[in-house]
Parts: C-alpha cells; structure tokens; sequence
C-alpha cells in the first residue's frame, strides 16, 4: 500500500475564504455566526446561521460558468484553486488521466429546486431552467471541479451527510493507497442556507434557537440546543508520498488511518452507546499502527446537539479508555457552525493546521459541562502543544461513521 501525503489545501469558511483568513479567524477565536440574510427570518424560531462573507465567484472562475452553479460549487471550484496553487502543481506537467477528485456534498441545490418549484406552482411550468438539473444534484461540486481544472481521473462524490467531508478525503486517501490515482483533490462543499433546509431542521428541533452568536453553537456545554446551520468547502491536494517525492512538492502531513462504520440503529440519532463512532476510531489508530495513547488531539463532530456531544463523547470513552481523558479534544464548530457535506474537510484542514503551528483552538463558547461529559474539550484557552497525531471524527445522519488520522510529516 502506497503511503499518502497532504501537498495543498483551500477552504471557503465563514470566517475566511482562503486557508489562511480561515486559520487566522481560529487562532483569535472569531466566530462566524450571524442573523441569517438570505432570507427574511423574521417568523422563523431559529434564525441564526454561519454564513460565507463577501465571496465573489467571478475572483475564482469564468463568471458564465458561476451563474450555471450553485454557490456550492462555487466554494468547491474556489478552494480547489487554492489547494492546487497551494500545493504547487503545474497541471499541464500532470498525467491528468492519474489526477482524480473526491469532491462531497450533502444536501445538493435545495435553493435551486425552491426557485424553480415556485414557478411550477404559479403555473410556468415552461419557464423551469434548463439548468435546474445541473444545478440541484450533489455530485456537481466534483463535475464542475474535474471540468475547471481538466482532472480525467476517477471522479467521484461521496454522500454520507455529515461526515461525506471526511469519507471523502477518507476514500480518496484509499485511491492513491491501492494506485487508482497519483494525486487526489477530495473534500466537500455546501450551501444550505435556505427556507427549506432551515424549516425541516426546524422541524427536527435541530437547530439552535439561541440569538447571541456566540451562545448560539456551544458543542459540549450544558445549556447546547442545537446546530448552527453553516456553508463553505474544504478541499486538500492529496498524493502518493512518491509522487510528491518525484515533483519536489512540500509535504504539510500524512494520512495514516480511516475509519469508516455504520451505526445501523436510527435515521438521525447517532448510537445511543457510541458503538458504531469508537469503531470507526479504532479502524483509523489501528491502521496506523499506534494505540489511542499515541493520539495527541482529536478534532470532534461536536454539533452542540444533546444527543451527538453526549454519544460523542461516550464513542470516544470506549474508543480511548482512560486515555480519552488525558487527549485534547475541541470542535471547530463553535466558530464556523456546521457546514455539513464540508464540515470534515474544514476539520481536517483544521488538524493539519494545528500540526503545523502546534495549536489546539479552544471550543469557542464553551463555558459548563455536566453528567458524562467529562472530557477535555479545551475550555477557555487554546493550548499550544506538540502535535504527532491528529484525529478528526465525522457522524452523519443514517448512522454514518468517519474517522481519520493525520500525521506530522516526517521522512
């Protein structure tokens, strides 16, 4: 098997459109939730959301093939242009047959289908775009990706809800493992900021119903209600580490583990006893061949959900044992709100960011625990610390499981 190296990285965040906005906005603890403003959320009980600020697609592409996407795959085109600059690839020296992407997104162009279904409604059936198809499926990010930037590899997209950032970048590290594919872009984006997608989660009582940005996601804190619905993409540049070797590239960590189970227990509620998570963490430190002991940070799902941060926290006691009190734990969704289809990627970003500057980002908001939830989930301050081993876990509806692991870079 193939060893698989992080060579570039690009993210369209609500707290920055780029890796380093997003990192700089970490580091001083900026939190990217407001009022939402696309639409009037004036009846509605949930109203805040993490939104991308003054994202300009026309900066990223041709502005005719940006009005024929959806913004998710405009955050997807955006931040695959700035891993791969990142990264150092001069695409025409590439075997592009050998360039695959791995590009997720969960809940497709719901605004899209919103749009044109009102026409339908008000009899202009004939007036439906002829680019509503195109526009609302998910496995577009990965299309409209491999046309900007001419990759003809293995093409995929990956939908497991929640965690389709990390099975993603989880599948595509297996690709370049097996030799499918010399180089890799994988990740996920999503815009789901919508009347729609907010009413259904409202209907699930999913939602946050707090007003004050910063009390608003809080995962792992007594008074958490719920999730602030967020958008974005992350998007890493990842190759066989001979590949990498051959162009000279410079290498910002190593994937050494995945992990991916089902919890085969219920559409929305992770698994009451964390079973199916632990699993998916342990599938990930064996595959690397270290013990939980060796694990240094694990960037958590931590929604600020009841259920997730409580069985959450469960999974990674099973997982872990007694070391699971002894590794710091933090959820970047505190600051950016959960960005679904995107939210692992962003994370994994986050864990290779956090190697490199030897920083662990508070869980922003976090103030009181309580009952089982007992862990260090790094409250208060950031802490600054030597990082080898970095997990990041991902649980979607459906009961999907992700878990990776990223290693400092070492020869």
């Amino acid at each position: 098997m193939k060893r698989v190296v992080v060579t570039g990285m690009g993210a369209v965040t609500p707290i920055g459109n780029n890796v380093e906005e997003f990192w700089d906005g970490i580091k001083k603890n900026k939190v990217g939730i407001g009022e939402i403003t696309k639409f009037d959320v004036s009846e509605y009980k949930c109203k805040m959301g993490a939104e991308v600020k003054d994202f300009d697609p026309k900066q990223y592409m041709d502005p005719k093939a940006a009005r024929r996407m959806e913004p998710f795959c405009q955050y997807a085109v955006a931040a695959t242009g700035e891993a791969i600059k990142n990264a150092g690839i001069d695409l025409e020296k590439e075997d592009l047959t050998r360039f695959g992407t791995c590009i997720g997104n969960g809940l497709g162009g719901v605004a899209t289908i919103e749009k044109e279904h009102a026409k339908v409604m008000n009899g202009k059936a004939n007036r439906v775009s002829v680019m509503m198809v195109p526009m609302m499926i998910s496995n577009m990010a990965a299309g409209n990706v491999a046309i900007a930037y001419g990759l003809k590899g293995k093409c995929t997209d990956v939908v497991t809800a929640c965690a389709t950032g990390t099975n993603s970048i989880g599948e595509a590290y297996r690709y370049i493992q097996v030799g499918d594919a010399d180089v890799m872009v994988a990740g996920g984006a999503e815009s789901p900021i919508c009347e729609t997608n907010v009413s259904g989660f409202i209907s699930m009582t999913a939602l946050s119903s707090a007003t004050e940005a910063d009390r608003a996601s809080i995962p792992f804190d007594k008074d958490r209600c719920g999730f602030v619905i967020g958008e974005g993409a992350g998007v890493v540049v990842l190759e066989s580490l001979e590949h990498a070797q051959a162009r000279g590239a410079k290498i910002l960590a190593e994937v050494v583990g995945y992990g991916s189970t089902c919890d085969a227990f219920h559409i929305t509620s992770p698994a009451e006893d964390g079973e199916g998570a632990a699993r998916a963490m342990t599938l990930a430190i064996n595959e690397a061949g270290i013990t939980p002991a060796d694990v240094d940070y694990i960037n958590a799902h931590g929604t600020s959900t009841h259920h997730n941060d409580l069985y959450e926290t469960r999974a990674i006691k099973k997982a872990f044992g007694e070391d699971a009190y002894n590794v710091n734990i933090n959820s970047t969704k505190s600051m950016i709100g959960h960005l679904f289809g995107a939210a692992g990627a962003v994370e994994f970003i986050t864990c290779v960011k956090s190697i490199e500057d030897g920083y662990i980002h508070p869980t922003v908001g976090l103030r009181e625990t309580e009952g089982e939830i007992d862990l260090n989930y790094t409250k208060g301050e950031g802490v600054h610390k030597d990082i080898t081993y970095a997990l990041s876990n991902s649980l979607g509806f459906g009961g999907h499981n992700a878990s990776i692991l990223v290693k400092k870079w070492e020869e």
